[in-house]
C-alpha cells in the first residue's frame, strides 16, 4: 500500500493541472466573446453596406428605367441622346488632357528619377573617395604607432644595467604615452573601417517623387491645353452645354425639337474632331505655357497649382486660326471654372 504522504503529494500535481484547465477554459471563452462581438460589429457594418448598395442600385436602377421611357419617346429621346453626347464631348476634353499630363508626367519623372540616380551615385561615390582616403591616414598611423611602441619596447629591453635606471624610468613614461596613441590610432582605423562597411552597406535614397517645379510646369501645360480646347470651341456654346450636362445627373429638355437636337449632335461631332486634331499643337501649347509661366503666382513655395485669379485671359485672347473673328467668345477662366474637370486632373 502506497503511504499517506504518497497519496498526498500526487493528488496536489493532479489538482493544480485541473485548475490550469478551469483557469485556460476562462481565457478561451473571454477570447471566445471578444471574437463573437467583433463578428458581430462586423456584420453590423456589412449590413449597412449592403443597404446603402441596394438603396445606390435602387436609384441607378430607377434612372436607366427613366433613361429607357425617354427614349421609347421620340419627341425625348433626342434631348436624351444630345445630353449624353454633351457629356461624351466634356470627357473627351477630360481624357485628352488628362493624357497629356500623364504622358509628360512619366517623361518628367524618368527624367528626374535618372538625375536623383546620377546625383545619388556622384555624392556616394565622393563620400566614398573620402572615406578610403581616412581609411589609409588611419591605417598609416597606426602602423606607424604600432612600430613606434614596438622599436621603445626593444630599446627598453635593452636597457637592464643599474646605471639605466633613469633611462629605463624616462623610457617606460614615453612607453605609456606612446601606448595611448597607438590605442587612439586603433580606434580611429576601427572607425574608419566601420564608416567604409556602413557606406557599402548603405541603399541608395528612394526617389522622392516629382519636385515642385515639375509638377508646376506640367499644371501650366494642362491649363494651357484646356484653354486651346475652349479656344476651339469659342465660336459655339458647346463648352457651356457640354459643362451643364456633366454637372447634371438627369437629362433634360432644353435642346430643342427634333431638327434642332440633330443639328446640335453634327456639331458636336464636328467639335469632337476639333479637339483631336493636333496639327500645330506642340507651338500652340508651349506659346500658352510660356504666358502662363509669365503670369501665375501661388499661394506659396509648395503650391503646385497657381491662384485662379492670376492666370486670367488675356484681352482679345482667342486664337489667331482656325475659324476665329472679332465675335469669337472669350475665354473662360478654365480653373476658377473647373473646365474640363481640370481640379481633377492637375498634379498636387
Amino acid at each position: 500500500m502506497k503511504s499517506l504522504a504518497t497519496l498526498r503529494f500526487g493528488r496536489e500535481p493532479e489538482k493544480e493541472a485541473e485548475e490550469q484547465r478551469v483557469v485556460q477554459l476562462f481565457r478561451n471563452r473571454a477570447e471566445l466573446k471578444k471574437a463573437y462581438a467583433s463578428l458581430q460589429d462586423e456584420v453590423h457594418r456589412l449590413k449597412d453596406r449592403l443597404k446603402q448598395q441596394e438603396g445606390a442600385t435602387a436609384r441607378v436602377q430607377e434612372m436607366l428605367e427613366t433613361l429607357e421611357g425617354r427614349l421609347a419617346t421620340p419627341e425625348t429621346a433626342w434631348p436624351a441622346l444630345v445630353f449624353y453626347q454633351l457629356r461624351g464631348l466634356w470627357a473627351l476634353g477630360r481624357d485628352l488632357i488628362g493624357q497629356l499630363v500623364a504622358d509628360l508626367a512619366r517623361q518628367q519623372e524618368e527624367k528626374e528619377r535618372r538625375q536623383h540616380l546620377t546625383e545619388s551615385n556622384r555624392r556616394q561615390f565622393a563620400r566614398r573617395q573620402a572615406l578610403e582616403a581616412q581609411l589609409r591616414e588611419a591605417e598609416t598611423a597606426a602602423a606607424e604607432a604600432a612600430t613606434r611602441v614596438a622599436e621603445t619596447r626593444r630599446k627598453l629591453a635593452t636597457l637592464t644595467r643599474f646605471w639605466h635606471y633613469f633611462a629605463r624610468r624616462d623610457l617606460a613614461h614615453r612607453l605609456q604615452a606612446l601606448d595611448a596613441s597607438s590605442t587612439a590610432a586603433a580606434l580611429a582605423l576601427g572607425e574608419a573601417r566601420a564608416a567604409g562597411d556602413a557606406l557599402e552597406s548603405e541603399q541608395v535614397a528612394e526617389f522622392p517623387g516629382l519636385s515642385t517645379e515639375a509638377r508646376r510646369a506640367i499644371n501650366l501645360a494642362a491649363i494651357g491645353y484646356a484653354e486651346l480646347l475652349c479656344l476651339r470651341l469659342a465660336r459655339t456654346p458647346l463648352v457651356a452645354h457640354a459643362k451643364d450636362a456633366a454637372a447634371r445627373r438627369e437629362v433634360i429638355d432644353d435642346y430643342g425639337t427634333r431638327a434642332e437636337c440633330e443639328r446640335l449632335m453634327g456639331d458636336i461631332a464636328r467639335a469632337k474632331a476639333v479637339l483631336q486634331h493636333r496639327t500645330q499643337l506642340s507651338q500652340e501649347l508651349r506659346a500658352r505655357t510660356d504666358r502662363l509661366r509669365q503670369i501665375a503666382r501661388y499661394r506659396n513655395g509648395d503650391d503646385t497649382v497657381p491662384t485662379p485669379e492670376s492666370i486670367g485671359m488675356a484681352e482679345g485672347d482667342v486664337l489667331e486660326r482656325g475659324g476665329q473673328g472679332a465675335n469669337a467668345a472669350r475665354l473662360p477662366n478654365v480653373l476658377a471654372e473647373d473646365t474640363w474637370d481640370l481640379f481633377r486632373i492637375v498634379l498636387r
